[in-house]
């Protein structure tokens, strides 16, 4: 893959509670908030469209500006007036007096404090025997500059709580729950809203937009669009601002149908896009198929947004383009032609690239032909040209191609002669790229630092390291500044030709320009010495990791200008002393617990013998903590009993003890395994030990009883749940009734009942629980609660043609075609944008009844509007055919599908396989599943259980008996009737002895994923 110039991202908001103090930046280079705290991130135009790829960037903001009080929000009509507590003031203070008063210096000194490294002195003590005056204003802008390093705000957060007489704002809370969510940290995000909500602090439109935003970009949609709904309730208009946020997170969440109606209700509202999130909504609906809404949408750019006609054909052909879909990129070009539309080279050079990405590079070379003829190809049409033949490692041809560039006299750029250079680095061609550099530097082409990267890395590769550390050196006099992903390939490229020595000295220059090294480049560099088994330089790493500075190899030295780190030398006679500062809980980084969790890990296989690995576990020295624990046990899930013995046995370490999340894991586990005694009393030993039993805590133990059809306990939990003063979130409500729905263990009135105590609590069913609970409705018959049901989704902001497409799907899956079809013409007023919803499953109900002509007729008419058969549609003609045993027409669907565009889903591959298998040929359903595995998608457990099924069903038993070994492998837990399909299978075709195989292997996983056997 080519160099790309963009930065790795400085910091993860991992875990806060143990994320390391250590902090290698300047206070005064620490990043800040922006001006107005609520501004969204939107998506960026493409800068290369072969890379597919969307930008979007966080807005930083000034270091020292502050959140503007009166920035706008998710609303603009609503006035917000807020008012600035001073907390801590002297009774003779003027609050004139101190809004003048310069803060900077008191926050300096704090951040500072906080940013302190290896003291011995607690930060918590530090502070408090500082003596500093905490007001709004102080507080903010501490945890603003602390923006880089957020498990340190966390604390200063947390520890101003303690002081008396200081209490948070709305402002501190807002400033607190933006860096968690900019971090994804859900649940930190829900316990400061719950927090700030039991402080009485009053949630303002900042608070709203930031909600807003967070659950957006984590693709919690349903929270998404609760939340959006609440801001209408709360007598909130929504503005730009605010439908921009929505239309984002459902694009980037792949919610095409959503997303349209949500554009619609703007346009309805005469709120108009730009045409970097417009560009944003049609290339969500061209990859979901959607073409007659990309016109329909394009149309209203041009008619409502006012947006230029060039600009927006460009944008729809981008679309078509970047989804792979040619065939309608060109019909597009097609109509432009004959409306006699202008087509400028934007357009041509657009079409060139998405050509090239879809390998069709000899019809891009006919479309330059025909820019030669007219104005002539631009460097970007070339560029994209010689990418393509890069792609396909025809470095020939690019530099033929290059070479005729430069011949008629094109202006070359340089992300091109990069991109050349990389690709003949990389195939030992070390002179002919050195040559391409020394053009480009003598024909005045400014180095950027991508070029400069490039070049660095190739005498790399070459094994060259000393004539490469001359280049570095004389880059950076010309004013080259090489940025955190550079030295991350420089550190990747020397592990290839085993450069110890250089890799620390890479990580010295990183450490001069204070730049900061992240978990992932020390964690790339102790992989590589364990593999070279050099226990010596790993320590030294880990101490780099723990906050001491750099040493060379040949001489190990201390830079002094870090006056807060120990005295200490990196050598052998010192590992010993620091080991106790590095073993400080507070001062784990990322990679040390994952060497820690790996040695764990190899401690637990070593043996089945319990007695032989709890000695091993007690000679280890390591500081266990839970996040170490977590990570174990996640490691074992599949093997409940050895993951439950280490969970009993850590417990009983002096130095530790469990919390909330690490007795959820194993309550979890314990209940996969169906081991439910243990997993009662693991939730007995969570109360008794003090732990708090979170909604989350109920709600595993709830889903487990439910997935295993024990619905009658998994109800009497939830009752138990609600008595305990433990109020239900949405995710309780939806494993509740999802398996109340379910065929093992169903009980629809119990579910009924629930989902609607669901809506009057105020939660918003997401689409797949409403798939699930209108299914099953449908296919009882109780079809009065699935209309109220419908409804209740319209009252909720669900639109007309969304709410009651996902009834009438409902009712074709469950064989109930009239009925959907009637309801269709009930509901005229929507009635063509419905059909558009719910053509797959129309198709699907008809072809399952048989009925093929009407179901082509149907497709036809959906083509002649613009709308081609998606991969729903596809895969229901697939295995109809197969069915009818019309292999052929079912293989030339398959093919038609992949020419359109579509690409095969896990459905369409399961459909192919049985297919196959129903009409004999079992070496094609092989070469199916096979190929599934190899290029994806991977068979999940619906695929593997299928085709054990059609295995045994034509005697092929003992090759079942292999796919049961295969999925545990993969860490698919088969179910009881896939060893029971092989177990009878094999009893048939007269191989007892393998029969008994079956029975071990599901004794054997059953022993192992419990903990009481």
């Amino acid at each position: 893959m080519p160099y790309e110039s963009a930065d790795l991202k400085d910091t993860q908001f991992v875990n806060l509670s143990s994320c390391p103090e250590s902090v290698r930046e300047n206070a005064k280079q620490s990043t800040e908030l922006e001006d107005s705290l609520s501004c969204t991130e939107l998506v960026c135009e493409n800068a290369k469209l072969e890379d597919s790829s969307s930008c979007t960037e966080r807005v930083r903001g000034n270091a020292e500006l502050r959140i503007e009080k009166d920035s706008s929000c998710v609303c603009g009509n609503v006035k917000q007036s807020t008012e600035l507590e001073m907390m801590n003031l002297h009774e003779d203070t003027r609050i004139e007096d101190l809004v003048k008063r310069d803060v900077s210096s008191i926050v300096h000194k704090i951040t500072g404090i906080l940013r302190s490294e290896c003291d011995v002195i607690a930060m918590e003590e530090q502070l408090e025997s500082a003596g500093f005056e905490y007001n709004e204003e102080v507080v903010e802008k501490v945890l603003k500059r602390c923006f880089k390093v957020p498990h340190l705000a966390l604390r200063f957060f947390d520890w101003l709580k303690t002081r008396e007489g200081f209490s948070h704002t709305t402002e501190t809370y807002n400033t607190m729950i933006y860096m968690a969510a900019d971090c994804k940290e859900f649940r930190l995000v829900d316990e400061l809203v719950e927090e700030m909500e039991r402080s009485s602090c009053q949630k303002n439109l900042k608070t709203w937009s930031i909600l807003l935003s967070h659950y957006g970009n984590g693709k919690l949609i349903g929270k998404a669009l609760s939340m959006f709904e609440q801001l209408k309730k709360l007598g909130y208009e929504p503005d730009l601002r605010a439908y921009t946020i929505m239309l984002s997170s459902l694009c980037n969440a792949g919610k095409a149908d959503i997303a349209l109606e949500y554009f619609n209700e703007m346009i309805h509202k005469g709120l108009m896009l730009d045409a970097a999130m417009s560009g944003q909504l049609l290339k969500c609906l061209a990859n979901s198929g959607n073409i007659a809404a990309v016109h329909k949408v394009g149309d209203d750019m041009i008619r409502v947004c006012s947006i230029p006609e060039n600009r927006v054909y460009s944008l729809m052909l981008k679309s078509f383009c970047i989804a792979g879909r040619i065939t309608e990129a060109l019909e597009l070009i097609r109509d432009l032609k004959s409306k006699n539309k202008n087509l400028d080279s934007e357009i041509f050079t657009t079409l060139v690239k998405g050509l090239c990405k879809a390998e069709r590079i000899n019809d891009a070379l006919e479309i330059v032909e025909i820019l030669k003829k007219r104005n002539g190809a631009d460097e970007k049409v070339y560029a994209a040209l010689i990418s393509a033949y890069l792609r396909r490692n025809e470095i020939s041809k690019a530099l033929n191609l290059f070479q005729s560039m430069k011949d008629s006299g094109s202006l070359l750029n340089i992300s091109t002669y990069t991109n050349l250079m990389q690709h003949l680095f990389r195939v030992k061609e070390f002179q002919e790229a050195l040559n391409l550099y020394n053009e480009m530097t003598e024909m005045g082409v400014k180095l950027d630092a991508v070029a400069a990267t490039a070049v660095v890395a190739g005498y790399i590769i070459q094994n060259r390291i000393s004539e490469m550390w001359e280049v570095f050196e004389n880059m950076k006099d010309k004013g080259i500044v090489f940025t955190r992903k550079s030295h991350l390939i420089f550190v990747k490229e020397l592990t290839k030709v085993s450069g110890t020595t250089d890799i620390f000295k890479v990580l010295n220059e990183m450490k001069a320009s204070k730049m900061f090294i992240g978990n992932d480049i020390y964690q790339y560099v102790i992989s590589y010495l364990e593999r070279k088994g050099d226990m010596k330089n790993i320590n030294r790493i880990k101490l780099l990791q723990g906050g001491c500075e750099v040493h060379n190899q040949e001489n190990e030295t201390r830079d002094v200008s870090s006056q807060r780190e120990q005295n200490l030398d990196l050598n052998s006679e010192n590992l010993e002393q620091v080991s106790s500062a590095h073993d400080m809980p507070e001062a784990i980084s990322k990679s040390s617990i994952e060497c820690d969790v790996h040695e764990v890990c190899q401690i637990l296989i070593s043996s089945r013998d319990w007695y032989l690995i709890q000695e091993q576990l007690e000679k280890c020295n390591i500081q266990f903590t839970p996040e170490i624990v977590m990570e174990v046990l996640r490691n074992f899930r599949l093997q409940g009993r050895l993951a439950l013995q280490f969970f009993s046995w850590v417990e009983k370490q002096s130095s530790y003890r469990h919390t909330t999340e690490s007795y959820n894991t194993a309550i979890k586990i314990a209940g996969q395994g169906k081991d439910f005694t243990q997993m009662r009393n693991l939730f007995s030993d969570m109360r008794r030990n003090g732990c708090l039993v979170t909604a989350h805590t109920w709600t595993i133990m709830i889903m487990q009883y439910g997935r295993t059809g024990l619905t009658d306990i998994a109800v009497h939990t939830f009752k138990e749940m609600k008595d305990s003063g433990c109020k239900p979130t949405e995710s309780t409500y939806k494993a509740l009734i999802t398996s109340l729905c379910q065929k093992k263990g169903r009980r629809i009135d119990e579910a009924v009942k629930i989902f609607q105590e669901m809506i009057q609590v105020g939660h918003s069913p997401d689409k797949e629980l409403i798939e699930d609970y209108l299914g099953c409705l449908c296919e009882l018959g109780k079809l009065r609660d699935a209309r109220s049901c419908t409804e209740s989704l319209l009252k909720l902001g669900f639109s007309t043609p969304l709410a009651y497409s996902l009834y009438i799907r409902s009712l074709c899956r469950a064989w109930r075609l009239e009925e959907a079809l009637a309801l269709i013409n009930e509901v005229d007023d929507e009635q063509h944008v419905l059909s558009q919803y719910v053509y797959g499953s129309l198709v699907h109900g008809l072809l399952q009844k048989g009925q093929l002509e009407e179901a082509l007729g149907r497709i036809e008419s959906m083509k002649q509007a613009g709308i081609h058969p998606t991969v729903h549609v596809y895969t229901s003609l697939i295995g109809y055919f197969f069915k009818v045993k019309q292999a052929g027409k079912a293989l030339e669907t398959f093919k038609e599908m992949k020419d359109s565009g579509c690409q095969p889903t896990i459905v369409t591959y399961s459909a192919l396989i049985r297919g196959y298998m129903n009409v004999g040929k079992v070496s094609e359903a092989r070469d199916v599943f096979h190929q599934m595995k190899k290029n994806g998608p991977y068979p999940d457990f619906k695929a593997y259980s299928m085709f054990i099924s059609c295995l045994c069903r034509i005697g092929y038993s003992e090759e079942a008996l292999q796919l049961i070994s295969e999925m545990l492998d993969v860490g698919i837990v088969p179910s009881t009737v896939n060893y029971r399909t092989v177990f009878y299978g094999l009893n048939r075709e007269g191989k007892q002895d393998l029969a008994k195989t079956v029975l071990h292997i599901k004794l054997d996983v059953k022993r192992r994923r419990k903990f009481l056997t």
